[in-house]
């Protein structure tokens, strides 16, 4: 059988899809990991720093030598370190006499697959010969939006039918996806990520342009803006409806990530008729009208729906902009979507990390203390609320800096039509 760039295409869809599993799947699993093994909290909460840290770290090591080791091993490379590291997140705690040395060293295997991926995934798909490359770029994104709904759907019908004693076969089970993935990789055509005869923009050259300075802070504000609510809307959940842990993913992170997925694939579809500048200055004024909703909300149904509505606007911002990028950056290559990546998972460290910060000062607030807002609710949940109300304004940063290029541009053109 011939395979053809469609089969690229759809290797770059699965691709997306396990980075799903690798970032999303572990999460799933805390209190298990704190009910079984006795790990304190605070530890289990450094796992997500360990993840995001060497996401960072791996971001900028595969920036400076995928263009080396080839676009096609660098990939392989990222399919079989997830596959390891959900082989081993199942293996290793029940079998290590301190079982959270396992997590971790388990952890950073998928935080090097799921880095390396992000970096080679998109300029994979955007090499290939297609006519939109912005509605194909958030269509690929889509992808991490289904996968993540159906790594929450899928494992909570399995801990339904298997019980929560059966944790340990659930990420050998998934560990088969990114498998299939590194192998169909292997055989999928693919083109240069810069055209022959062209040199790709170095790390120098990138840094030297004050507009890569801008899309480098955009990237910080649209991960900021995607996580500071995917991270927190299950505790949200919980708390304002009075439900379990089960339930309270389903109608969280389910929600948000299946609200993601619509907007991603919609655009993938339809797109090409629709302005991309636009559309993401569109997305940020909804997305934080989305934050100011779940935190101001009256009742708590409709701050669950502020919630959604904040997955439905902040689904096209982060592939959005690295397809905006692209654009103004045509010879970025490597540099820049490795760059790009770098700040995006700086803003996922940074934002939930605000909203926990933030969440926490409120709530140990005393009674009478100034600056206690919400204060006829449980302070956890008065804490939450405040932490939400702090995070809106990444997406009101990303509507200024887009505000901000927009005005840049009409000058640049009204310049340029200026008789000399």
């Amino acid at each position: 059988m011939q395979l053809t760039y469609t089969h690229t295409k759809l290797a770059c869809y699965a691709a997306m899809f396990v980075q799903a599993i690798v970032i999303n799947l572990a999460p799933l699993l805390f209190v298990t990991f704190h009910a079984s093994y006795g790990i304190p909290l605070r530890q289990i909460g450094l796992l997500v720093a360990v993840n995001f840290g060497v996401q960072i770290v791996t971001d900028v090591v595969a920036a400076a030598h995928v263009d080396r080791i080839g676009y096609r091993s660098a990939i392989v490379l990222s399919q079989a370190t997830a596959t390891a590291g959900l082989v081993l997140l199942g293996l290793l705690p029940p079998l290590m006499a301190n079982p959270y040395a396992g997590l971790v060293a388990a952890t950073v295997l998928l935080a090097v697959g799921a880095g390396v991926l992000e970096v080679v995934a998109s300029p994979i798909l955007h090499a290939l010969p297609t006519k939109e490359k912005s509605s194909e770029m958030i269509l690929l994104h889509s992808f991490y939006c289904w996968g993540h709904a159906s790594v929450v759907l899928l494992s909570t019908a399995y801990f339904a039918f298997a019980g929560l004693a059966a944790w340990r076969w659930l990420p050998m089970v998934w560990a088969v996806v990114p498998l299939a993935t590194g192998l169909l990789f292997l055989k999928v055509p693919m083109l240069p990520i810069v055209g022959e005869g062209q040199t790709a923009m170095t790390f120098r050259c990138l840094f030297s342009r004050r507009l890569f300075w801008v899309f480098l802070f955009l990237m910080v504000c649209s991960g900021a803006s995607e996580q500071s609510m995917a991270q927190w809307v299950s505790l949200f959940a919980e708390q304002g409806l009075g439900v379990d842990k089960a339930a309270g993913d389903l109608l969280g992170p389910c929600v948000f990530a299946l609200m993601m997925a619509l907007t991603r694939s919609a655009y993938g579809v339809w797109g090409a008729r629709l302005p991309l500048r636009r559309c993401l200055a569109l997305a940020a004024l909804v997305c934080g009208a989305g934050y100011l909703l779940a935190a101001l909300a009256p009742t708590p149904a409709l701050a669950l729906a502020g919630c959604a509505l904040c997955g439905l606007a902040v689904g096209i911002v982060w592939p959005g902009m690295l397809s905006f990028a692209a654009i103004r950056f045509p010879l970025g290559g490597t540099a820049l979507f490795g760059l790009l990546a770098l700040g995006g998972d700086l803003g996922c460290s940074i934002g939930p990390g605000l909203v926990g910060w933030i969440s926490d000062w409120r709530a140990a607030l005393a009674a009478g203390a100034p600056l206690r807002f919400f204060a006829d609710v449980a302070p956890t949940q008065a804490g939450l609320k405040t932490g939400l109300l702090a995070a809106a304004v990444f997406p009101a940063l990303l509507f200024a800096c887009m505000l901000f290029l927009h005005v840049r541009r009409r000058a640049l053109v009204s310049r340029a039509q200026v008789p000399r």
